[in-house]
């Protein structure tokens, strides 16, 4: 991480299948305790994750809950963007997506990597 950034952007690619999506918004909800202004890049099967009722099926003990966790990801500040053509090639509209959620190109995630935002990738 740069000195000075208060930025992180997590860029996920695991689904509901993978107990790396729930560690991924774990490390999410941590940055946001440690004062990171922390934004979600969702794509592939991670699209998947704020699909209406699909972060339901995910709980990896002794972790919280996917839904938990993302719940409070957002009530918490953290934002979630979700890859276009990755919702597109699903069969997917904004109407499916969990509320909050904010269907945007890559662009959006090279903003805050261009003011130097630490990045990571799951």
């Amino acid at each position: 991480m740069q000195a000075g950034t208060d930025k992180l952007v997590i860029v996920a690619t695991k689904g509901i299948d993978s107990g790396l999506s729930s560690v991924a918004f774990t490390i999410a909800n941590g940055g946001l305790t440690a004062g990171l202004k922390v934004a979600m890049f969702l794509t592939s099967t991670a699209i998947d994750l704020v699909r209406k009722r699909g972060h339901e099926l995910t709980h990896v003990a002794p972790l919280q809950p996917l839904a938990a966790l993302i719940q409070d990801f957002q009530k918490r500040g953290g934002e979630i963007w979700a890859c276009p053509p990755c919702v597109k090639s699903r069969g997917y509209v904004q109407a499916d997506l969990i509320d909050g959620v904010t269907i945007v190109g890559a662009s959006a995630l090279h903003e805050p990597i261009k003011q130097g935002a630490a990045t990571l990738s799951f």
